[in-house]
């Protein structure tokens, strides 16, 4: 097993207290958005197995069998098919959606065969993967995500009482859900500046308001302000406003529209950079390829609750490029076997972790990891709360010692 020494993303809508907190670092007075924990080529996480520090994308491409197990690279070849991260929101992320397996593929191919670079800023699709991902928040955690159904749209923005909206008001109301939904999704990437300055200013005067729609209102207006004339404001008002306590996470499939506000959370996702964007960013926006992505449903959406398999947490999942869990130790419990099967990273949020193998022993504090490749056996111990990453496929689960006795999380908001 190895300590990750890993690289922390400045990103401009980071939190500049939330990651130095739970790490007892000081702080730098600069945004801290993502802690990077795997192998992704723009950030790889190092390792020093005697001979100096190396990028993990290279430690594993010598050996990916080894490292990743049979199973890992006859599923997703010889590459770590995840990326976990500590992410620290001070300020709304871009408006954003991920494309399935066979679009992904596909768009990656088409844009190969224009000659368009891959790092082209106009490029949409930089490799051929979907870009599944999960979310658990270690602190109260806001976001949007997914559709309102249409009646609810129509109800939050006939609150704005903008005249502008009238017609789109019309559709949500009378065509049937898929239709209206896109139809006024497509209408709101391309707003005109009065509709958006009516609806931005309406927004932040009802924000102040009583009412059923306040608190989601008030969430709103901080994308406004975050994010000045952006017209992305209004796809906005169309999603959910979610909030998460503290162990409650959230799946985002491909084709549905989301984007994080605050909190310091936990995120697993699939290894690719495929993001497609609705707004709230300066970056390139490719409507008709959005458009065409963008799955215009907008069925319950509740907040994860873990299920219990083993000592562990398990944060269920529809893919298996990862599999997500939480696992409490208790200081006077046993040391817990993590079964081998695949490369792990497990990853310390709480207190002080204690992994141990024939190779040797380490200790992590919170926002330390650990990669352990497929072929080690490990125990952890300590009186810490940790996560522990894994390819869906390979994976075996944990022994039963070792964990606190938990209830399930709350009913989400």
């Amino acid at each position: 097993m190895d300590l990750l020494a890993t690289t922390i993303q400045p990103y401009a809508w980071g939190s500049t207290t939330a990651l130095p907190r739970l790490m007892g670092t000081p702080p730098t007075g600069e945004p801290q958005a993502e802690l990077w924990m795997g192998a992704h080529p723009a950030a790889p996480s190092r390792v020093d197995r005697g001979g100096g520090a190396l990028p993990l994308d290279r430690v594993i491409a010598a050996d990916p069998e080894r490292e990743l197990g049979a199973a890992g690279v006859r599923r997703f070849g010889p590459r770590l098919p995840f990326l976990l991260k500590l992410l620290a929101a001070d300020a709304p992320l871009s408006l954003q959606v991920h494309p399935d397996a066979a679009r992904a593929a596909a768009g990656f191919a088409a844009e190969n065969a224009r000659g368009i670079p891959v790092d082209a800023p106009h490029r949409t699709y930089r490799d051929g993967h979907h870009k599944p991902e999960m979310i658990v928040a270690l602190t109260p955690f806001e976001g949007l995500c997914g559709f309102r159904t249409p009646r609810a749209c129509a109800a939050l923005l006939e609150r704005l009482g903008v005249p502008g909206l009238e017609p789109h008001l019309r559709r949500l109301r009378t065509s049937p859900a898929k239709a209206a939904l896109k139809e006024v999704f497509t209408a709101f990437l391309s707003p005109g500046a009065d509709l958006l300055d009516g609806v931005t200013e309406a927004v932040a005067r009802e924000a102040d308001r009583g009412g059923p729609h306040r608190a989601d209102l008030v969430a709103y207006r901080a994308v406004a302000r975050a994010h000045p004339g952006d017209p992305g404001l209004l796809p906005a008002l169309m999603l959910r406003h979610v909030r998460l306590a503290p162990g409650e996470g959230l799946f985002l499939g491909a084709g549905v529209p989301h984007a994080y506000l605050s909190g310091l959370g936990v995120e697993i996702m699939a290894g690719s950079d495929n993001v497609l964007r609705c707004g709230l960013t300066g970056k390139h926006i490719d409507r008709d390829e959005l458009v065409s992505v963008v799955r215009f449903h907008a069925p319950p959406r509740r907040a994860l609750v873990p299920r219990r398999e083993g000592a562990e947490l398990v944060y269920p999942a529809p893919v298996d490029d990862f599999r997500l869990s939480r696992i409490p130790l208790r200081p006077e419990a046993a040391p817990l076997p993590l079964d081998p099967g695949g490369a792990q990273i497990v990853l310390c949020t709480r207190g002080e972790a204690h992994l141990t193998s024939a190779e040797g022993s380490l200790r992590i504090g919170p926002g330390g990891a650990v990669y352990v490749p497929a072929w080690e056996r490990v125990t952890v111990a300590g009186d810490a709360e940790v996560f522990r990453a894994t390819a869906g496929v390979t994976t075996g689960g944990v022994a039963t010692a070792g964990v606190t006795g938990e209830g399930p999380n709350r009913s989400p908001h």
